[in-house]
């Protein structure tokens, strides 16, 4: 497996555990769970994002990988 699809391998896995997390954050009846659970999925979003800037500079780097 190569880097890219690595790299969009976690990129899929940590969208769904950002999902997960903002699931959780509504569903729960505790208010400190749901703070939680919040500040979770706000730390996610963040290498979300930053993982997102990576696939792009190996597609931009690396063409064969666009798309892929």
């Amino acid at each position: 497996m190569t880097v890219a699809s690595n790299v969009k391998q976690c990129l899929t896995t940590i969208r769904g555990i950002e999902s997960q997390l903002s699931t959780l954050a509504l569903n729960s009846l505790d208010n400190e769970a749901q703070a939680v659970f919040h500040d979770a999925a706000i730390t996610i979003e963040t290498i979300k994002k930053d993982l997102q800037y990576r696939v792009l500079e190996l597609e931009r780097q690396e063409p064969q990988y666009k798309g892929s």
